[in-house]
C-alpha cells in the first residue's frame, strides 16, 4: 500500500507559477513510478507528467512540456511538480499517483492522492 498526499494548490494569475508537492508513504513507495494527473470539471482525468523511481526518465503531456517540471526526492519521499507560465486552461484538480509502470492512462495507475485545486485566472 502507498499513501499519497498533495499540497501546494491555489489561485494564481495567468503567467504565474505554482509548486505542487506530493508526500508518499508506505512500503516500497520509493520504488514506484510517480505521476501527476489533472481533471477539469466535466472532463476526463488527463496525464500531466511522470517520473521513474530513480529520476532517470520523465515524461510530459504535450500541453505542459516546457512549462512544467517533475522531480523527486527519494530521501524525503517527495515528488514535486513545478508549474510555470500557467494558463487558464491549466485550471483543474491535480492528483498525485503511483504505480509500478509508467503510463499516460489514468486507469492504469493504482494509487492516488485526494487532489489539490489549481485555479488560474485570466
Amino acid at each position: 500500500q502507498v499513501q499519497l498526499a498533495e499540497s501546494g494548490g491555489g489561485l494564481v494569475q495567468a503567467g504565474g507559477s505554482l509548486r505542487l508537492s506530493c508526500a508518499a508513504s508506505g512500503r516500497d513507495s520509493r520504488d514506484y513510478v510517480m505521476g501527476w494527473f489533472r481533471q477539469a470539471p466535466g472532463k476526463e482525468r488527463e496525464f500531466v507528467a511522470a517520473i521513474r523511481w530513480n529520476g532517470d526518465a520523465t515524461h510530459y503531456a504535450g500541453s505542459v512540456k516546457g512549462r512544467f517540471t517533475i522531480s523527486r526526492d527519494n530521501a524525503k519521499n517527495m515528488v514535486v511538480l513545478q508549474m510555470m507560465s500557467l494558463k487558464p486552461e491549466d485550471t483543474a484538480v491535480y492528483y498525485c499517483s503511483a504505480d509500478r509502470v509508467m503510463s499516460t492512462m489514468a486507469p492504469r495507475w493504482v494509487y492516488w492522492g485526494q487532489g489539490t485545486q489549481v485555479t488560474v485566472s485570466s
